[in-house]
């Protein structure tokens, strides 16, 4: 199994990614995060299947596609085919603000240990990093930046709000 940072620890995965659209070789247990498409063309048959089901999307995927079963997924993966790519950020606080998904969001892909901080301000709180990253040593990432001004899903008030009623 491979290691994924999850809540800021590295963890062992139980999640099966199946990379593209398997035809016919899905297995039929088993935790497996499904490519978007075969999501949408599967859907009924992938419910009844042993195991929890994620779906995965690119960056420029719509997430009001998948808005009305957000509550059948175990997890929701996002690729980042390149790092300097940043929609995939937007598409985090869309799931996390416009609709409300609160169970595990999985940034996947060409995923960087200086990424981290950022991507959890955004709503993710599960990393599958780039074959090259040791998720071990990337967990400093985190307290990279003690404070952040702007608003974030984690800190929905901003710095000058917080420091006004004496939070920080």
């Amino acid at each position: 199994m491979a290691q994924i940072i999850k809540h800021r620890a590295v963890i062992q995965d139980s999640w099966q990614l199946l990379e593209q659209d398997p035809i016919g070789a899905l297995p039929f247990s088993g935790d497996v995060i499904v490519p978007l498409d075969l999501w949408t063309r599967e859907s009924d048959t992938l419910s009844f299947r042993l195991g929890r089901i994620g779906v995965w999307l690119e960056v420029d995927a719509d997430p009001a596609a998948i808005a009305p079963d957000l509550d059948r997924f175990g997890v929701i993966a996002v690729r980042f085919a390149q790092f300097t790519d940043g929609r995939g950020n937007s598409l985090a606080r869309l799931l996390r603000e416009r609709y409300g998904y609160r169970g595990e969001l999985r940034a996947i892909g060409d995923v960087l240990r200086d990424q981290l901080y950022y991507l959890s301000r955004c709503g993710f709180d599960a990393f599958t990093l780039r074959a090259d990253q040791d998720p071990q040593q990337a967990l400093s990432a985190f307290d990279d930046l003690s404070e952040a001004y702007q608003t974030s899903v984690e800190r929905p008030q901003p710095l000058f709000r917080r420091r006004s009623k004496g939070h920080l």
